[in-house]
């Protein structure tokens, strides 16, 4: 993903870095309306390209996960409405896009929060979260270690 996409502690929805001022950023909306406004420094700003998801093994980055979620989809938005889902949809959601997620720190907050931002991003263009090397590579590297 070329964009840096960000999330704002305290707002809703994602929004897309268009530059960067003096003590501040500049977000746009990702949605139809793609509303500028600054984001000062007293904002929690994070990319999502920092954020990671609990596993029983090592933590797993958002991108990859919402590949993942790709994948399941078939990148159409979720099928599972997340505001209405309960406790154990989310988690055969979760089971079927990272199996090995940490069932005791992934809440379901974290996943109608997945699910959320995964249906914004995709409705709005975003389809390719990793880069095609780094899909390749991976792909690779588990034949390459069998050999």
């Amino acid at each position: 993903m070329k964009d840096i996409i960000l999330a704002i502690a305290g707002r809703p929805g994602l929004y897309r870095l268009v530059s960067r001022g003096r003590n501040m950023l500049i977000v746009e909306t990702i949605d139809e309306k793609r509303r500028r406004f600054p984001a000062g420094v007293r904002d929690r700003v994070t990319s999502l390209n920092d954020v990671s998801m609990y596993t029983e093994g090592e933590d797993k980055p958002l991108m990859e996960i919402f590949d993942a979620v790709k994948r399941k989809e078939e990148g159409k938005v979720s099928a599972l409405n997340y505001r209405t889902a309960t406790h154990e949809q989310l988690a055969e959601f979760m089971a079927a896009v990272l199996p090995d997620y940490d069932r005791d720190r992934v809440y379901d907050t974290d996943i109608k929060k997945l699910i959320q931002w995964y249906n914004i991003l995709v409705s709005n263009g975003y389809s390719e979260f990793v880069e095609p090397e780094a899909t390749a590579e991976a792909a690779a590297s588990p034949a390459a270690s069998e050999s």
